[in-house]
């Protein structure tokens, strides 16, 4: 047998890669019988797999000429302009000369890593933040700057400290943040926007869920408050670079997710995503298009809310009924996810192989801060089960936090 020593042959920049602490977890959640809060994971019951196939026949019937062949890096250009006439609508005014399409944003994330990242850079993020960016970012030789965060957002005063040290720019997941659920107040956002014209920093807003909002009036999207700043001759030229996906609204099988920047931004982008993979899967971005004609993205994006809508309210309502004193939770107005904080005492890392036995899974969220704490806190998914299963589970995952302050 060949004991090659591959490990001393690998580029010193993969000593920062590690495995996704959620995808880890996920293994051991596997089983039928584990009732799990820790994957991110749209509900299958909103999949719209009827229209998908209906789709996927009339692109095969009549435009497979297209939809079977190499395409261009930018994306499929009736799919581009689909994409910018619907974020006009929520004021971010861009052509399709500002968006590249990927293959999921978790490919976007590593392309601006690709792009901007130089090893040692600082990127200032939300502390906790998503996972998958830092995930991302590592490989890049990223160090992070965590600000300090309450039920609004980024706190103005600790953000204007933490732009003292110089990050080359601002990662912000605005709505239903993963993994709090907290969505940045307008004011927050004007204020973001101010400091960082103030410092000269770019933003990257992440936003996946927005359009996932169960109550409340819609905010304005961080890069809306910017464009009315810098749009130029109809071509958004501003400071802020958003990405959004279908993976919430239609399927994250399809890996279909944009990037709005500046053209200048996106140019440079496709020639990071050339040496990737050329270009996202053409057939998958047709059919997305042919499924979005007509409206159906509205009507589905309803359905979608008031699924989720009732899932949040019953994992509420069951978490209200079964927590201990002592432990706190968000109460999120859209999203995926809700974030629980129990007494300083319990590490929830050191409770999780406890819940498991119980069967019941979450992700600890200690996974979430780049630079240490949340040891006490977890993220709770609440759209993937069904009412009834998220009351068993909450129930089960009460009495193992109760058993934890006997």
């Amino acid at each position: 047998m060949n004991n090659t020593p591959w490990e001393h042959r690998y580029a010193q920049r993969t000593q920062r890669i590690k495995s996704s602490a959620i995808r880890e977890l996920l293994k051991l959640t596997e089983r039928q019988d584990v009732i799990s809060f820790a994957g991110g994971l749209p509900a299958p019951e909103v999949f719209p797999a009827e229209q998908i196939k209906n789709a996927c026949a009339e692109v095969l019937d009549h435009q497979y000429a297209v939809a079977l062949q190499y395409g261009t890096t930018e994306g499929y250009l009736p799919l581009r302009e689909m994409i910018a006439r619907h974020t006009g609508r929520y004021g971010i005014e861009v052509t399709a000369e500002n968006i590249l399409i990927t293959s999921g944003s978790q490919q976007a994330l590593d392309l601006l890593g690709k792009l901007f990242i130089n090893n040692g850079d600082r990127i200032l993020v939300e502390a906790p933040t998503y996972l998958g960016a830092l995930q991302a970012w590592d490989t890049y030789g990223a160090e992070y700057v965590p600000v300090e965060t309450d039920e609004y957002g980024m706190i103005p005063s600790a953000l204007a400290e933490a732009l003292r040290y110089g990050p080359k720019f601002i990662y912000a997941l605005p709505n239903f943040q993963n993994p709090t659920g907290v969505t940045i107040s307008y004011e927050r956002r004007e204020k973001l926007v101010e400091i960082a014209n103030q410092f000269g920093v770019p933003i990257i807003e992440d936003d996946p869920y927005g359009q996932l909002r169960f109550e409340g009036e819609h905010i304005p999207p961080i890069a809306a408050l910017d464009s009315k700043l810098r749009t130029k001759n109809g071509t958004y030229t501003g400071n802020v670079i958003y990405l959004s996906t279908f993976s919430k609204i239609l399927a994250p099988g399809l890996r279909l997710a944009w990037i709005i920047a500046p053209p200048e931004v996106i140019r440079k982008l496709v020639q990071a995503k050339q040496g990737t993979d050329l270009h996202t899967a053409t057939f998958n971005q047709v059919v997305a298009h042919v499924v979005g004609n007509g409206g159906f993205y509205d009507d589905h994006v309803r359905m979608i809310r008031e699924v989720y809508h009732e899932r949040r309210d019953v994992m509420l309502e069951t978490l209200e009924e079964n927590m201990p004193p002592g432990v706190k939770w968000t109460k999120p107005l859209g999203g995926l996810f809700l974030w629980v904080t129990l007494p300083e005492q319990i590490s929830t890392t050191e409770m999780f192989p406890e819940a498991i036995e119980q069967k019941v899974a979450f992700v600890p969220g200690e996974s979430f801060y780049p630079c240490g704490g949340g040891q006490n806190t977890m993220r709770l998914n609440f759209s993937y089960c069904k009412p009834e299963v998220i009351n068993e589970g909450i129930t089960r995952l009460g009495r193992v936090i109760k058993s934890k302050l006997e």
